[in-house]
């Protein structure tokens, strides 16, 4: 088994799925946000903020790159790394890609009280997240070996299709 990249739209589970997996099975996961808070002390509203998106995203492409030395990881994704081609081109070459897949109804119950979603800031609303969803559906589409939904199933069942894929 190579590195799993989980990807998909903020709230989409991709962190949920990624601690279940490790707790139930050990693989060990990579939270991209948390690394890249720990390794810049600073939390991404505060990246964003003082040096703005640009840099941000070229943070998670070098910590795609470090990750991608790795092996048997599931890594949890930012939202906006498969926008990059670059960062596919790394996700692909060292592992399997699995776009997990939500309604905006879903994806805003599930992010409405979160305070560190900047991409969201004035934006948290249905048309807001739907307008963010569609303009990075196609990059998402593109990049994805494999999509999982996950409206209506448990952390359990989502985790379980996802690991029945990292086998193939």
């Amino acid at each position: 088994m190579n590195n799993v990249y989980l990807i998909g739209f903020m709230g989409s589970g991709k962190s949920s799925v990624a601690a279940w997996l490790m707790r139930q099975y050990g693989i060990p996961r990579v939270e991209m946000d948390r690394e890249i808070e720990a390794e810049y002390g600073m939390t991404i509203p505060e990246i964003f903020e003082k040096e703005g998106e640009g840099a941000f995203r070229q943070k998670e492409t070098l910590l795609l790159r470090k990750i991608a030395e790795r092996e048997e990881v599931v890594v949890s994704c930012g939202g906006g790394v498969p926008t990059r081609t670059e960062n596919v081109e790394v996700m692909r070459a060292s592992g399997k890609i699995i776009l997990l897949t939500a309604a905006p109804e879903s994806i805003l119950a599930r992010v409405k009280r979160a305070e560190n979603r900047p991409v969201l800031k004035g934006k948290k609303t249905l048309e807001g997240i739907r307008e963010l969803m569609e303009q990075r559906r196609e990059c998402y589409e593109a990049a994805a070996d494999y999509i999982v939904p996950t409206d209506g199933r448990s952390v359990a069942e989502v985790a379980e299709e996802v690991r029945s894929l990292m086998q193939k």
